[in-house]
């Protein structure tokens, strides 16, 4: 057990750099680690100045952000995804306070606490940090466990907008502190994400599915069945991503995601259109002969924007599902074509890289033809996440990866590419 002192001092002798060489030191370079064991340092220094917590036990946190890596809008269908946990994350040193509440520090944002005593949602909250902790806190009780009060002081990687899930990666977090303290570790990831699905479900008010739970809880690649939206179906696929030769860039457009409420809600409501054709609410209900062995009639009542986004769930779907194989296979090379394949299809199919409502934005088209001639047939390119703006995604050559950031960097300013890897742990324990 660490006291916050014990624990600084362990991480400045070096003792914890195993512990931190798989969640930030990935590419290898002595440069990582060392920037790695400052940040946790940091964070440890804060949180003694912010709280001074004497002896009470502290342990180190991880939230992971998490991609989307397969799976291009077939969730809301109860498709097939692929997702994964980043080397972006959120960071905290957290010791319990001996109190009957939770008090939570960013860095850069204002103080917040939370009394354990009262947890029912908070309509002033919605939208707020506040509300995930109050709805973390509140499924951890109403699964059985007594609640402990703790202080956390947390620092983030997870850029806002990159389309990396900084809310999963905080109930993520929070999960994960409360687990350690008040659970024994009795919670395993999938129950974790879970509850940061209902806190941002019921408490902070934001209908989400659980694809950014997982990613970020369960760590490495995971592909998710959502046949069954409340038990979904998760795999853990076993592939080491450092081996693969590549890593994974996140190139922020600098596109607004503002005003794009009606263009997502399409996508929805024309997928639903047809399943309803066929009397179902889903198209994973309804089978794809049917909807092959119907299309001119499906043209004429629905449009041909809709039939090709109901053609885009169905291979992309079958992708995501291929993809998981491939690399389960060790074959990377299939992998990047199935990656390719999805962006294709996104582009032309779902239509998801620029809206009709403003024609003369297109970041993202612009970066995937830039980021295309930079990979020159190498590597692998697609919109990542819900598309319309914000961010693309590229599996890049090792070798290739420095002009791809820079011609990237050109195009959209410096800081907009950022180059990760897939982490093989997810949200989890550091050090106790």
């Amino acid at each position: 057990m660490n006291t916050c002192s014990s624990l600084l001092t362990a991480l400045l002798d070096g003792a914890y750099d195993k512990a931190l060489v798989p969640l930030y030191a990935l590419d290898g370079t002595q440069a990582s680690l060392d920037a790695a064991r400052a940040r946790a340092v940091h964070v440890v220094q804060s949180f003694r100045d912010a709280f001074q917590p004497g002896d009470a036990p502290a342990a180190l946190f991880s939230g992971p952000g998490r991609t989307e890596i397969g799976g291009n809008h077939t969730d809301h269908q109860h498709g097939h995804v692929l997702c994964g946990s980043v080397d972006m994350d959120m960071l905290s040193c957290a010791a319990p306070n001996g109190e009957n509440v939770i008090r939570v520090l960013s860095e850069g944002y204002p103080a917040l606490e939370i009394d354990l005593d009262s947890l029912l949602p908070r309509e002033e909250e919605r939208n707020g940090s506040a509300a995930l902790v109050r709805g973390v806190a509140a499924k951890v009780k109403e699964l059985g466990y007594p609640l402990v009060g703790f202080n956390a002081y947390i620092t983030s990687t997870v850029l806002s907008g990159s389309g990396l899930s900084s809310s999963a990666a905080y109930e993520t977090l929070i999960g994960n502190i409360l687990n350690h303290f008040c659970c024994q570790g009795k919670l395993d990831p999938v129950t974790i994400a879970k509850i940061g699905q209902y806190a941002e479900n019921v408490y902070f008010g934001k209908p989400c599915g659980l694809m950014d739970q997982m990613g970020s809880s369960v760590g490495g690649a995971v592909a998710i069945d959502f046949a069954d939206p409340t038990a979904p179906v998760v795999d853990k696929v076993d592939y080491d991503f450092t081996r693969s030769g590549h890593v994974l860039c996140i190139v922020d457009t600098a596109s607004s995601h503002g005003d794009l409420t009606d263009d997502y809600a399409d996508i929805t409501r024309e997928m639903g259109a047809v399943a309803a054709h066929f009397g179902k609410q889903f198209l994973r209900d309804v089978p794809e002969a049917d909807f092959r062995a119907t299309l001119p009639q499906l043209r004429e009542k629905y449009g041909d924007r809709a039939v090709l986004r109901a053609l885009h769930f169905y291979n992309d779907d079958r992708r995501a599902v291929e993809e998981a194989q491939a690399l389960k296979d060790g074959d990377f090379p299939r992998f990047l074509a199935l990656v390719n394949a999805s962006g294709i299809s996104s582009a032309l199919h779902l239509q998801n890289t620029w809206s009709i409502a403003d024609p003369r934005q297109q970041a993202i088209p612009v970066a995937l033809a830039r980021g295309a001639e930079l990979l020159d047939g190498a590597g692998a390119i697609r919109v990542h996440g819900g598309g319309f703006a914000g961010t693309i995604q590229a599996f890049v050559p090792e070798e290739r990866a420095a002009l791809f950031k820079s011609g990237m960097e050109a195009l959209f300013g410096a800081g907009h590419c950022h180059i990760l890897h897939i982490r093989s742990k997810g949200g989890c324990v550091i050090i106790a």
